[in-house]
């Protein structure tokens, strides 16, 4: 096995030499072809969150075809590492495995903001196809986050698609998010903010409750999902479903822990991998609406028009030809593969 430092200098990208140092010496990794596998898994969303509750699914799998053999443990709500910090801490082999948005990695890897194009994706279909297993983009991005990081892709976690949270008038224009503060959970959400007249503000999501009652921003930018989760129907009023971008997380394990497994194991887990991946996405999609509609006795949802939804995508219609010149060549090989799927 491969010292689990291996990947120190891409660490240092995204958390501290004293937090890999301390959680390394918790989380030693432990496997090997002839031992019981624990898997440790860090999630910066709630116990009862969708995307924690498929990590558990997943679980359940490898536990019942590896015969026990291999086992996960969770650790929800940022109890071991913020979302920002997770790809250099599973890199290293802090901890085992974990997911946080795909955005966390644009630092080594800018072709991942393509997905976070507004309106990059026609449809539904067309996000489906340009993110399944083994489409021309997935094939990209996914050895891209291998290489730089460190971190193996077991699957893409659907999270839904972006939506405007504010107090007082509801948002309705592009313009209404001109000079205000608006929490952002990526750089590509800061371009689209910074094109609307708004100043982005980084932040991760377990801190959005206490900064939209504590007035830090005056907009958030989540998921559905999370009005739920987070509650934060009690400190907004107003949910504008815009759906201008794909909101994606991604399960992800150390290398060096991967390799270390047997054959089989490795085959139970990436086979388990697609099974909760496609059973996700299809809860998402077919969930997202009916959480919008259960939110609306606590939340005043707004529906944008066909118009409405026009005059947005108009606005944003530089931030396309921006991604392409900050990435430069892989950058505008990842856009071809998403309209390829069209």
């Amino acid at each position: 096995m491969k010292p689990i430092l291996q990947s120190f200098t891409t660490t240092l990208k995204y958390v501290t030499a004293s937090a890999i140092l301390a959680a390394g010496a918790t989380f030693a990794l432990s496997h090997d072809a002839n031992a019981e596998t624990t898997i440790r898994i860090t999630m910066q969303l709630p116990d009862k969150h969708f995307a924690t509750e498929n990590w558990k699914d997943f679980g359940k799998i490898v536990e019942e075809k590896s015969g026990g053999d291999i086992k996960t443990q969770i650790f929800p709500s940022a109890q071991l590492f913020k979302d920002k910090e997770v790809p250099g801490a599973v890199g290293s082999g802090a901890v085992e495995a974990g997911s946080t948005f795909i955005g966390r990695f644009a630092g080594t890897v800018p072709a991942v903001d393509v997905i976070s194009i507004p309106f990059i994706f026609k449809d539904e279909q067309h996000l489906r196809r340009s993110v399944a297993p083994g489409s021309a983009l997935r094939k990209e991005i996914d050895a891209a986050i291998l290489k730089e990081t460190n971190n193996k892709v077991l699957w893409w976690q659907a999270f839904g698609r972006n939506i405007y949270l504010n107090n007082g008038n509801p948002i309705i224009k592009p313009s209404d998010l001109k000079g205000k503060k608006v929490r952002t959970y990526g750089k590509m959400q800061g371009w689209t903010v910074e094109a609307l007249g708004g100043a982005p503000t980084l932040m991760s999501g377990s801190k959005q409750f206490l900064a939209y009652q504590q007035k830090a921003v005056d907009v958030g930018m989540t998921g559905v999902s999370t009005i739920k989760s987070r509650k934060l129907h009690e400190v907004m009023e107003h949910a504008t479903l815009t759906h201008d971008s794909a909101i994606e997380f991604i399960a992800v394990i150390n290398n060096d822990f991967y390799e270390g497994l047997s054959d089989k194991n490795k085959a139970i887990i990436n086979a388990a991998a697609l099974e909760v991946e496609a059973k996700l996405r299809d809860q998402v999609y077919a969930t997202e609406d009916a959480i919008a509609e259960e939110m609306k006795s606590k939340i005043n949802i707004v529906q944008l028009t066909d118009a409405q939804r026009a005059e947005w995508t108009k606005a944003l219609v530089g931030i396309e030809k921006r991604f392409v010149e900050e990435t430069g060549a892989t950058g505008a090989a990842a856009l071809a593969a998403i309209k390829g799927a069209m």
